[in-house]
């Protein structure tokens, strides 16, 4: 499994075991939203911000978008879903492993809504995604959702910790899901994952000391870090956003100081 940890060092911070992942793979569901219209300057952005890793599609890559000045960990996504489609619940495999490895991937990541009427073939591409990547020591990241019409709540905690779990028991290194709003809810989605668990951001917050205090309390529950997007991409500052989501995830700091560094 060498090769598997050599790349997951690359996405995973080796003193503080965590990591500050931006997603920025919106483009294909939504198309060119605020903060991603110009995906140069928007890399930019969140690199020189300190982020361990960027999320983004295999196009994007070719384009020359990785970012500049600072090296960074590149997840390259392979599932793809518009807002446009009869069902945007539905994920199809748009990228492969092997594609992957050729732009030059530290990772590569896949999106599964359980619930939803093609749950069943999401499942399957995880499942085979997850064969290739244990035979190239690709690291799997899976983002893993509760949607569909089964499903009341996909904040509830059952909910969240059974998706944990499934991408787990099918072979992802690092699972993303939305935090439950608690602490003690959240634990329990950590502590029934043997993987390491990351946070979702989910659509624009309010404010950003709402966003600190999912962060903290996604991190008192054991969280290994988080994946934001627009919370990070389309703030005022972007840079300074991922600056202090970082020294939350990595230095431990204080929602106070968080906001404090923020306004200074």
């Amino acid at each position: 499994m060498i090769g598997k940890k050599i790349r997951l060092e690359r996405i995973i911070d080796r003193n503080s075991r965590k990591t500050v992942i931006i997603p920025m793979d919106h483009g294909v569901t939504v198309g060119p939203i605020e903060g991603l219209a110009d995906m140069r300057t928007a890399v930019s952005n969140v690199v020189s911000g300190g982020a361990n890793a960027i999320l983004i599609h295999k196009g994007i890559v070719r384009a020359g978008h990785r970012g500049t000045g600072k090296d960074v960990g590149l997840i390259i996504h392979l599932s793809g879903g518009t807002s446009l489609s009869p069902d945007p619940n539905a994920k199809e495999l748009v990228c492969t492993v092997e594609e992957a490895i050729k732009l030059g991937a530290d990772a590569v990541s896949v999106h599964i809504n359980l619930g939803a009427d093609t749950d069943k073939e999401m499942l399957r591409q995880l499942g085979q995604i997850s064969e290739r990547c244990l035979e190239w020591q690709m690291p799997l990241v899976a983002m893993m959702y509760t949607r569909g019409a089964k499903i009341k709540n996909e904040y509830e905690v059952n909910n969240v910790k059974h998706a944990a779990r499934v991408a787990a028991e099918l072979g992802a290194d690092i699972v993303k899901v939305v935090y439950t709003g608690s602490v003690d809810s959240f634990t329990e989605v950590v502590e029934g994952c043997p993987v390491p668990v990351v946070i979702a951001g989910g659509p624009k917050m309010d404010s950003d000391e709402e966003i600190f205090n999912m962060v903290e309390g996604a991190l008192k529950a054991g969280a290994a870090g988080l994946s934001i997007g627009r919370n990070a991409f389309q703030h005022e500052n972007p840079t300074k956003m991922v600056q202090v989501l970082s020294k939350i995830v990595h230095k431990g700091a204080s929602v106070a100081e968080a906001v404090k560094m923020l306004k200074d």
